[in-house]
């Protein structure tokens, strides 16, 4: 008879045989807590424990003895040099600082060094703080010292920066050079020229500076230089802006160039000739020898009258006639007197024209043409006007003043005088025709009051010369070549 098989007690089997396979100890013996490793413990799912910190100090010797202790800290102290007197006492461990030092920080120092000496359990500060002497020298010969040091030190970077100084110099040199013989060359405005120059030769400059102040150990200056040239350009602009505006309006009259050297201008109300151009100012010389500077910005601003540029230059006058002489007549005499001037130009044509009818003259107005390079405006009007008084008078031709009316409201008191003598009255009236029928002094076309028909450009140009420069040494704007023209002109004239 075969026994019963249950498929119940056989799993049961199975599985007790399983546990006891799991509990059974390895290498036959169980572990004990102690012995559980941290797998295990991971693996039952329960967190490990953190390890311990390492300790703060790690003594090699056991215990360090108390005269170790004190003779390195002593020897400490002195090599400083900060303490006077320095004295360590060291009992079990317990560390006592005694001495003078004259600074806080020392004290401190001293303590923190006794602390973190090996095996050293307590630190009892005794240092005092001295207050250092009124008349300590000391400071001031460790200042000393440092300067002479690191002036020394300096040596080589100062020798560098100065081959560089020379170096930016000679490079400023050879860029003008080759500026002035290809770009500058096409200007022809002196001002122009100088304005284009400068804005080529500034970054220059301003690399060598930076590169100098580089080296020499100046880097923050070097970098307030580079970056503050803009900063300062503005606060320039406005804290002269009088100044600016008469540069840039001096560019401007030297690209326009509305006058130049000698020409005779009027601006502002003051008449003179051209002598300078600067940044600031141009300078004329009056007809009465003084030097007047007006400001580039009121030239700019103003009109300009140019007398120079057009070298014929009109003239004109009122002369007055009876009301019983011919006009036509006066006229022609006139126009003959002009015609036969040697200063009067014959192209514009001289005119003499009927201006008005007066109170008691006809007015003519006489207009006449010169060369205002060659001669004098003034003195040839002067001349043309004493002409013509002269011509009129030998043709007979009233000039009368104007009529004045007197009234008398009580009448004209006549007084009746005895009759003069006949030899008296004779005498008188002879006298009288004599005085009347004076013949007139031949007056020539120039006269020694007059002192001739020459331009007074010449006479202020010497003047110019011999006086003193009024406008500061300022480079002059003007065309250099137009100038010297003008000079060798005149000096040949």
């Amino acid at each position: 008879m075969q026994p019963i098989r249950s498929p119940f007690i056989t799993a049961v089997a199975i599985a007790l045989a399983t546990s006891l396979a799991y509990a059974r100890p390895v290498n036959g013996q169980e572990k004990t807590p102690e012995q559980t490793d941290a797998g295990d413990v991971a693996a039952a799912g329960e967190p490990a424990e953190a390890p311990p910190a390492p300790p703060a100090k790690v003594n090699v010797q056991e215990v360090v003895e108390d005269e170790d202790i004190e003779t390195r800290l002593l020897r400490i102290l002195r090599a400083t040099e900060w303490f006077e007197a320095p004295s360590i006492r060291v009992d079990e461990g317990v560390v006592f600082l005694g001495g003078t030092t004259n600074a806080q920080q020392n004290r401190e120092w001293a303590a923190r060094l006794a602390s973190n000496t090996e095996d050293v359990v307590a630190v009892v500060n005794m240092i005092e703080v001295t207050d250092p002497p009124v008349w300590n020298m000391q400071p001031a010969i460790t200042a000393t010292k440092d300067l002479g040091r690191n002036a020394v030190q300096a040596l080589p970077m100062l020798a560098i920066a100065t081959v560089i100084g020379l170096l930016t110099w000679l490079a400023t040199k050879l860029t003008s050079f080759v500026s002035d013989k290809t770009i500058l060359g096409r200007i022809n405005s002196s001002l122009l020229r100088e304005v284009a120059r400068k804005a080529i030769l500034v970054p220059v400059w301003l690399v060598g500076i930076y590169l100098m102040l580089r080296i020499s150990g100046l880097t923050q200056l070097a970098m307030t230089v580079v970056g503050g040239t803009g900063v300062l350009g503005i606060i320039a602009g406005f804290a002269f802006r009088d100044i600016a505006e008469n540069f840039l309006a001096s560019i401007l009259l030297s690209v326009q160039n509305p006058f130049r050297y000698g020409d005779l201008i009027e601006v502002d109300g003051q008449l003179g000739f051209v002598q300078r151009v600067n940044t600031r100012g141009t300078l004329l010389m009056t007809f009465d020898g003084n030097h007047i500077q007006i400001p580039n910005s009121t030239i700019y601003k103003n009109t300009i009258m140019n007398f120079s540029s057009n070298p014929n230059r009109r003239f004109d006058f009122v002369v007055g006639i009876g009301y019983d002489v011919s006009v036509s007549d006066a006229q022609e005499a006139a126009f003959e007197v002009l015609s036969k001037h040697p200063a009067v130009l014959d192209d514009p044509e001289p005119q003499v024209l009927v201006e008005a009818l007066g109170s008691s003259t006809v007015n003519l107005r006489v207009f006449a043409w010169l060369d205002a390079n060659a001669h004098s405006w003034m003195k040839v009007k002067s001349s043309v006007i004493r002409l013509v008084k002269r011509r009129f008078e030998e043709e007979g031709y009233s000039m009368p003043d104007d009529a004045r009316e007197i009234v008398f409201p009580d009448g004209v008191p006549v007084q009746v005088k005895k009759a003069l003598t006949g030899a008296n009255t004779d005498g008188g009236s002879s006298t009288a025709q004599a005085a009347s029928s004076k013949p007139v002094r031949d007056e020539t076309v120039s006269n020694s009051a007059e002192g001739g028909f020459g331009s007074e450009q010449r006479d202020l140009e010497e003047q110019a010369r011999r006086s003193r420069d009024p406008d500061e040494g300022g480079a002059d704007l003007l065309d250099a070549k137009a100038q010297e023209q003008t000079t060798e002109s005149a000096t040949v004239g």
